[in-house]
């Protein structure tokens, strides 16, 4: 079981090196309008991930459980994920895509520096999701299962790809060379095996939280589609690229949840 689990956690990661990489496939930088594919569509994927595999499931063990009313660990739990990347937000320096006015706290950190630290940043809400999906596996949750916790893992992954494209080419413009560039956008990556985990760790001790930590998961998630990727997806001239390609992200991942699931 633990090299299952080992793999699975890491494939998150797998799929930001690939991204990355495609420094060394491309020359220049990537066009707007398939920088907007590349974000919608991981916008679409976390949506979906943040529905199939984690609210549902974690409503449906609070259901099974009994006790208080199903929908409180979801809500509650949504909650405190949204303020936990709230709060990292405000602290964490960091840059987003196409902006020159940085975020978080005052830093004297160079731009390419907090361009990754942003990615770094809504990497964290993928590696708990991956990791508390395993730990429910472990745990023996009815309807958690090592298909679902793949398919969950998988969808990240892909969607991992177009993310670590879209740090790691615009480096080059900034004047880093490919390789550097290349490193610089699989490290924003190491975050989620991390997170991922730590999150393993602490469900396995109480697991009798595990549907909060679920909620928490999807409400990290969506702060990090909503704030982030969204907004940039649609930024510039208007055009319907970053909805259609967050529409083909939500399908897949909710196909790959439901057939493997």
């Amino acid at each position: 079981m633990l090299p299952t689990i080992l793999i699975g956690l890491m494939l998150p990661l797998v799929g930001t090196v690939l991204g990355a990489a495609a420094v060394f496939l491309f020359r220049g930088e990537l066009k707007p309008t398939i920088q907007k594919a590349f974000l919608g569509f991981a916008s679409g994927v976390m949506i979906a991930a943040s529905v199939w595999s984690l609210l549902i499931p974690a409503i449906e063990m609070a259901n099974t459980s009994g006790g208080a009313p199903a929908w409180i660990p979801a809500a509650v739990g949504f909650l405190l994920g949204t303020g936990f990347l709230l709060v990292l937000d405000r602290v964490i320096p960091h840059l987003h895509l196409g902006s020159d006015k940085p975020e978080g706290s005052k830093s004297s950190l160079g731009k390419s520096t907090m361009l990754v630290l942003a990615v770094t940043l809504h990497n964290i809400p993928e590696g708990m999701a991956v990791g508390v999906a395993f730990a429910g596996l472990i745990s023996g949750v009815s309807g958690m299962t090592v298909a679902g916790a793949f398919a969950l893992a998988i969808g990240i992954a892909i969607q991992n790809v177009p993310e670590g494209a879209v740090i790691s080419m615009p480096l080059i413009g900034e004047g880093f060379r490919r390789r550097k560039a290349f490193l610089y956008g699989a490290a924003s990556g190491i975050v989620e095996p991390i997170a991922a985990a730590v999150t393993l760790a602490l469900v396995g001790i109480i697991s009798a939280a595990l549907p909060y930590i679920l909620s928490f998961a999807a409400g990290a998630m969506i702060y990090v589609v909503i704030e982030e990727l969204i907004p940039e997806a649609q930024s510039g001239n208007h055009s319907n690229v970053g909805t259609i390609s967050a529409a083909l992200g939500f399908v897949l991942m909710m196909v790959l949840d439901v057939a493997l699931g």
